[in-house]
């Protein structure tokens, strides 16, 4: 067995171009996993480089604008605009999150006497013993959850100095990622093998597909938030900023995403309208929404980038998401096409080595 396996693995991966892919893949996927917590700085830049690269080729290429005037216009636009949604926005979303939160116990009562109704009209399916488990569950869950918001309160002051250096490193970093692209491109070429063609080939197809998802998914966002956002102003829903923001950024979760937030948009809903025609309403929009994003948005915003079954991208988000937590929910997609373009390589190069 051993002696099979040895041959099979000196056939298919004595191809120096394999070996290099493989062990760049390996390094690079360790320094993430390991040092993570020292590079999510870097990553962060990084993330935003490519977002801004965008608006800085469109002026230099066909406005005729000097890189370095296009770099300081599109780089102190969105710092500008940055400041501004943090000036004017997070206060208020501050204070709908705070009020949710303090009338969180009264929709948990006002759910609680509409379930224990339930059994009264559904004798066949619903009993009051399981009612009573789930509900018991359900209570314990929301006042243990306020243990880590009231370390979070204490520890507030810390996570603002870690915000602020934050604050002032990425912006820079981004500078330096978007002026200088082409200096740290070589000198990372430097380090690598020689026998990188196929490792090559990957990159220069993953780096644009990176670029077109994080755009994509961060228009999707703005789409979305800002779609959800118009629905619950029409309705009158209260906490309307804080609950659409919820929606924007629930997309960064394929699928798992738009039902976990849909918990706490009909929890408002039926806590303000109760089962009234409103409500109804109010989610029937909200439902379509969401199927615009899944059926029209994401397709036009990610033609070619996600091309990928849907039980693929839930394991991705899975598998990443355990592995790097938020950042690799973020990159779950990319990082699944990644995985199948470096399979697809292997698979090719095998073959023409077998040919040969």
């Amino acid at each position: 067995m051993f002696e099979m396996f040895q041959q099979w693995y000196k056939q298919k991966f004595n191809d120096p171009q394999i070996v290099v892919l493989l062990a760049i893949l390996l390094i690079g996927f360790g320094t993430i996993y390991f040092f993570s917590d020292v590079l999510m700085p870097l990553l962060i830049a990084i993330v935003f480089a490519y977002l801004l690269e965008w608006p800085i080729r469109f002026l230099t290429q066909r406005l005729n604008v000097p890189r370095p005037l296009s770099l300081v216009i599109v780089l102190g636009g969105f710092i500008s605009l940055s400041i501004f949604l943090f000036v004017v926005m997070l206060p208020n979303l501050w204070n709908q999150g705070m009020r949710f939160l303090q009338d969180l116990p009264s929709m948990f009562n006002l759910m609680n006497a509409w379930l224990q109704a339930l059994p009264e009209h559904y004798p066949d399916l619903i009993d009051y013993v399981t009612l009573d488990s789930i509900m018991t569950s359900l209570r314990s869950k929301i006042l243990a959850f306020g243990d880590p918001l009231l370390s979070f309160s204490v520890n507030s002051i810390i996570s603002l100095v870690g915000l602020g250096i934050y604050m002032f490193l990425v912006p820079l970093m981004v500078f330096f990622l978007l002026k200088d692209k082409s200096l740290f491109i070589r000198a990372t070429v430097r380090f690598l093998p020689q026998n990188r063609r196929l490792a090559a080939r990957v990159w220069k197809e993953m780096q644009q597909q990176i670029a077109n998802y994080i755009r994509g998914k961060f228009l999707e966002i703005l789409i979305v938030g800002i779609a959800t956002y118009v629905i619950f102003l029409f309705f009158d829903l209260r906490y309307p900023l804080l609950l659409s923001v919820a929606v924007g950024l629930s997309v960064l979760v394929p699928y798992i995403g738009a039902v976990l937030v849909s918990i706490p948009v009909a929890l408002v809903a039926l806590f303000q309208f109760g089962l009234s025609p409103d409500f109804y309403y109010l989610l029937l929009a909200f439902v379509i929404s969401q199927l615009l994003d899944g059926n029209l948005v994401v397709p036009f915003l990610f033609s070619e980038a996600v091309n990928l079954h849907p039980l693929t991208i839930i394991v991705a988000v899975l598998i990443f998401g355990g592995l790097w937590g938020f950042w690799g929910v973020f990159f779950a997609i990319p990082l699944a096409t990644l995985v199948k373009a470096v399979v697809n390589a292997l698979h090719r190069q095998m073959a023409h080595n077998d040919e040969v």
